[in-house]
C-alpha cells in the first residue's frame, strides 16, 4: 500500500489499538489511589470527614456493627480527632493503636500501591488499617471500648 491508503490503514490500526492501551493504563488507577480517597472540603469539619472515611471503609470491608460501631469506637478512643496521642505516647490516632505495633500493622493491612501515608495520625490510613484488621479478626483489641457494644 502507498500514500493515503497506507495512512488510512495506519490511522485505523492506531484507533483500534489505542483505546485498549488506554483502558489498560487506566485500570488500577483506583487501586493506586488507594481506598477511600475522600478529600476534606473547606467547609467540612474534621469529625464529619472522619465519619465519611469510616463509612467508606466499612462499605468496602464489612465489620461487626458496621460504620455505626466503628464510629462509636473512634469517638470513644479519640473523640474523632485523628491527631490524638495518649499522654505517655504509647497509643496513637483515631483508634488509638499501639505506637509500637503500628509499623507492623501498617505493613500488614495496607498495600504499597495505595501509597498511603505511613503515619498513624493520618486519618485515612488509621481508618483503613483499623477497618481491615477488624474485618479479618474482629474488634478484639477494642472490645468493650465505650458504649459501642449494644446492637446497632
Amino acid at each position: 500500500m502507498r500514500g493515503p491508503a497506507r495512512l488510512l490503514v495506519l490511522a485505523l490500526l492506531i484507533g483500534a489499538i489505542a483505546p485498549v492501551g488506554l483502558a489498560r493504563a487506566g485500570e488500577g488507577d483506583e487501586e493506586r489511589a488507594g481506598p477511600c480517597p475522600i478529600v476534606r472540603t473547606e467547609d467540612q469539619g474534621v469529625r464529619d470527614w472522619v465519619r465519611d472515611l469510616i463509612r467508606c471503609a466499612t462499605s468496602r470491608w464489612d465489620v461487626p456493627g458496621g460504620a455505626a460501631r466503628a464510629t462509636c469506637v473512634a469517638q470513644a478512643e479519640s473523640g474523632l480527632d485523628p491527631k490524638t496521642v495518649s499522654d505517655d505516647g504509647s497509643y496513637v490516632g483515631l483508634f488509638q493503636h499501639s505506637a509500637e505495633a503500628w509499623p507492623d500493622r501498617y505493613r500488614a493491612w495496607t498495600r504499597p500501591a495505595w501509597q498511603l501515608d505511613e503515619r498513624p495520625l493520618n486519618a485515612r490510613t488509621n481508618v483503613i488499617v483499623t477497618v481491615r484488621m477488624v474485618n479479618a479478626d474482629g474488634w478484639g483489641p477494642w472490645r468493650g471500648v465505650g458504649d459501642c457494644w449494644t446492637d446497632r
